[in-house]
């Protein structure tokens, strides 16, 4: 009881002291003009809005009271807790002591970790100077790896195996062990040249057994290929197996032209000396053998177009002749620039045993097959074994094959001023055309020299030739040429072949000199049928020389040249005309009356003169009844003729159907004329054969091809 009372004592004396701050309200000032009025109203205002104290005066409760009971409840809640932590002070307490301990604990963890802290940081320092320490080392291991290295390969291309001595002086050339111990050499003496210019002592040590060998190997290299080389020059020798045994070592050579120029001049100057001769006696014999190979008979001077054949002493007429190719025929003389242009060449003994004769240009075409053939295998030979390019090539190999090329255009330069057979040079200019591409495809420029020589030889012979033949039909005096007929003449004959056969070449290398002088050519020709057609009496056997020559010509033409040639739109206008005046010539006899009338009636209508007309109704009458009477034999005469007249069938049944089509418009025309006034009243035009009777006996007389 009396800790109660002493606690409740202590309980009045504090709720005493509690009571006193609540009466100090402070200094009142109602006078001071601090006090401001508004303020304390809000204040006021906010209390009064608070719930609890709208819910006391609502309540009606004294304010004072209700403040004083709120205060004793928060003092019993304040009394109450300190109970609570009374009770719970012990563990409070441990409490306490475990975070000490913990404290304690943790302090000496963290002078632990400075400790591991410290004794890292100095581990650190060591590791960073070990890496030092290995870099460093690496980098001299590299070093000494690097120097190591070089210092191996130095010594390896310094020294001088006893195998590379024994190969060089021992082993034949022959070997592949000697080719392979040459190639060291090689890279050792040009080694040991690069270190000398840098001052290796070293080099001294081995200077002199290399140059022992160099010479050794200089030696034996050269006589082997100058054995080689002498070798082409026996005879029946196959030089083209020499070269190919050089070029399986060809770095024998560049192994003498690294290490000893004058004996890489030497071995060239003889392998050019030798192979000179070798080519040159070749050729000289090929050619010589050849050309007695050539028809015995060639063209001369007097085988010209316009030559009359009484005056060619038979050239043309001979029959024993017979095999040999003439001068204005192609014939399967073309087939040397297409199928026969890469085919074997003559052998001369094989063609003198069988009796085979050949023209010129089959001659030339071998001749220079053989040539181009050596001609590409020697500059491919000399760039690859002589290790030459360019000017250099070219130069080496106008040393070895000059003198052969010398001696072919001598020989083309006595041909073609003796030659009057322009088909053979226009031949020639075609094979050395393709030629040149050919050589061209291989990739071999070395004799573009000499096709351009020999083209500068051959086209003005050509021109001149032609300018021959030009002129002999320019001056050919048709009364000289003996009797002449209807028939197609020989010299426009000779003209068509040859002029099928050189528009027929030319298409294929089209070059302007031709056709201007074909040009000139065709305009002689065509004079010189001019003149010869003037040489018969009447008009009629004109046109039928004329039609008969323009007609075979254009055949003959059209059979070895496109269609739409130059010379075969020419003479397609010429026949076309003549064969129109024909047509009205061969009319005429028969039906001349009719044809006029029609004629004069067709000009007279066309002014409005139909009344000047009116006088001639008996001439009509005897029109009408004369055609009646006579037109089915006039048309079979007119058959008769025209298939006589011209040596071409099946341009005499075109020339038939021409007049007998032109017949039926002139009788078209001539009905149109009677059925206008004043002849349509006429009685006798009732006795005017039926058209359509007409036609169907003319179609009688069409060919049946």
């Amino acid at each position: 009881m009396a800790t109660t009372e002493g606690s409740s004592a202590e309980v009045g004396q504090e709720e005493e002291s509690l009571d006193l701050p609540e009466l100090n309200l402070g200094v009142l000032d109602l006078t001071s003009d601090e006090f401001i009025l508004d303020e304390v109203d809000v204040h006021i205002q906010q209390n009064l809005e608070d719930d609890v104290v709208k819910a006391a005066l609502e309540s009606g409760v004294d304010l004072r009271q209700y403040s004083k009971q709120i205060e004793s409840e928060l003092q019993a809640v304040e009394n109450a807790s300190i109970q609570d932590y009374i009770k719970e002070s012990q563990n409070i307490a441990s409490l306490h002591n475990q975070i000490s301990a913990c404290d304690t604990i943790l302090e000496r963890m963290e002078e632990m970790l400075n400790g591991f802290q410290s004794d890292l940081g100095s581990l650190s320092a060591e590791i960073q100077t070990l890496q030092n320490q290995s870099i460093a080392m690496n980098i001299k291991l590299k070093n000494r790896q690097a120097v190591r290295g070089e210092l191996s390969q130095f010594v390896d291309e310094m020294a001088v195996q006893e195998t590379m001595i024994n190969h060089i002086l021992d082993t034949p050339v022959t070997e592949r062990q000697f080719l392979e111990q040459l190639h060291e050499l090689n890279h050792k003496i040009s080694f040991v040249k690069e270190q000398s210019f840098k001052e290796a002592i070293s080099c001294k040590d081995v200077q002199d057994i290399l140059d022992k060998l160099k010479l050794k190997a200089i030696a034996k290299i050269r006589e082997f290929l100058l054995q080689k080389v002498n070798q082409m020059r026996k005879p029946m020798t196959n030089y083209q197996l020499q070269q190919n045994t050089m070029l399986k070592f060809r770095f024998f050579f560049e192994f003498l032209l690294s290490n000893e120029r004058q004996v890489a001049k030497e071995v060239r100057d003889d392998y050019v000396d030798t192979m000179s001769k070798v080519y040159y006696s070749y050729f000289k014999g090929y050619i010589s053998r050849l050309m007695k190979l050539q028809y015995d008979e060639v063209a001369d001077k007097e085988d010209l177009m316009g030559v009359e054949d009484t005056a060619k002493r038979g050239f043309f007429s001979k029959p024993s002749l017979k095999n040999r190719s003439t001068v204005f025929t192609l014939g399967n003389r073309g087939s040397i620039i297409t199928s026969s242009l890469e085919s074997p060449i003559i052998i001369p003994h094989a063609a003198q045993k069988d009796e085979i004769k050949h023209t010129f240009e089959s001659l030339f075409r071998s001749q220079h097959y053989a040539l181009l053939d050596n001609c590409c295998r020697e500059y491919l030979f000399v760039c690859d074994f002589f290790m030459v390019t360019g000017s250099s090539a070219q130069d080496l190999f106008n040393a070895i094959m000059g003198k052969t090329l010398s001696m072919f255009l001598k020989h083309m330069d006595m041909y073609t001023n003796e030659c009057f057979d322009s088909i053979a040079i226009y031949l020639c200019i075609h094979i050395i055309l393709r030629y040149r591409m050919l050589m061209h495809k291989r990739a071999v420029p070395a004799l573009d020299k000499y096709w351009e020589t020999l083209l500068e030889m051959l086209w003005p012979r050509f021109e001149y030739i032609l300018e021959l033949n030009i002129n002999s039909i320019r001056e050919a005096d048709p009364q000289k040429m003996g009797s002449i007929d209807v028939r197609p003449h020989y010299i426009t004959r000779r003209y068509a072949e040859f002029s099928g056969a050189i528009v027929s070449l030319n298409e294929t290398f089209p070059d302007e000199r031709v056709n201007r002088l074909l040009a000139r050519l065709m305009a002689d020709v065509e004079n010189f049928i001019l003149r010869m057609a003037a040489e018969f009496p009447e008009r009629k056997e004109q046109l039928i020389f004329l039609i008969n020559n323009y007609d075979m010509m254009l055949n003959v033409i059209n059979e070895r040249t496109a269609e739409d040639s130059r010379e075969s739109d020419s003479f397609r206008q010429l026949l076309e005309a003549r064969t129109q005046e024909f047509v009205e010539e061969v009319l005429m006899p028969h039906f001349g009356g009719m044809m006029m009338f029609v004629k004069d009636a067709e000009s007279k209508l066309e002014r409005g003169q139909a009344e000047h007309m009116k006088n001639q109704e008996r001439r009509v009458e005897q029109l009408v009844r004369d055609f009646s009477s006579s037109w089915k034999p006039a048309i079979e005469m007119i058959n008769q003729d025209v298939m006589r007249s011209f040596t071409n069938f099946k341009n005499g049944t075109s020339i038939l159907q021409s007049g007998l089509t032109q017949l039926i418009q002139y009788y078209h025309r001539f009905q149109k004329v009677l059925s206008q006034p004043p002849f349509k009243n006429m009685a006798v035009r009732g006795e005017l054969i039926n058209i359509h009777h007409l036609m169907v006996e003319v179609k009688k007389f069409k060919p049946a091809f």
